[in-house]
């Protein structure tokens, strides 16, 4: 009886790794908008150094962001985003220094576009940003200088860390769950064979 009743015990077994995972995961996923804006928000501000104030541009309108480095030789994380993106939303973005220096021009038609650069020595860059789409996008712009050497997943205490744990403390689960029910799958179909393979034979 044992030999038959296996398959769907593992099964079960599986199963309860799975909703187990997802439950997890859902203990740290916000439910709603705000939540979620609010969530995204905390993680970006521990993943830069600086982040803008949220501005709004209008279809053809620009703004500008500006960022001093005070490295020399370290890349310069920067990026883009837009809050509330909606398909079709559309920015230009041009980069330059006060020297006028050409960093180079940029199209976003994502909720947020990362680009690196290698900044020789201490500078001032200028971010050129206009609104090539047809509707009212608010925007903010994050700085990380140096990022390989900032680290916000070292220390423990931030809540980038502590989600991340959980989400892939739970993904683990996920997987575990899932290979284990194609294993019970696979162990329950075995079983029947076996079992009409013994009844013939009587």
């Amino acid at each position: 009886m044992f030999i038959i009743k296996r398959g769907p015990i593992i099964s079960i077994i599986g199963l309860v790794l799975v909703i187990v995972s997802l439950s997890i995961a859902s203990s740290v996923v916000p439910s709603n908008i705000s939540e979620i804006n609010n969530f995204s928000n905390s993680l970006f501000e521990e993943m830069f150094n600086e982040m803008t104030n949220e501005i709004q541009i209008m279809p053809g309108d620009s703004t500008y962001f500006s960022y001093s480095t005070f490295s020399s030789d370290v890349p310069l994380l920067w990026g883009i985003r837009i809050i509330d993106y909606q398909p079709g939303d559309k920015l230009s973005i041009k980069v330059s220094n006060i020297f006028g220096d050409d960093y180079g021009d940029f199209i976003q038609n994502d909720p947020i576009l990362f680009e690196m650069l290698d900044i020789s020595q201490s500078d001032t860059l200028n971010l050129e940003i206009k609104n090539i789409g047809t509707r009212n996008v608010n925007v903010i712009a994050m700085f990380s200088e140096d990022p390989d050497n900032f680290d916000p997943l070292s220390n423990s205490d931030t809540s980038t860390m502590n989600t991340v744990l959980i989400l892939a403390f739970s993904g683990f689960f996920l997987i575990l769950g899932i290979i284990i029910s194609v294993i019970g799958t696979i162990v329950i179909l075995v079983d029947l064979k076996n079992n009409q393979g013994n009844k013939r034979s009587y």
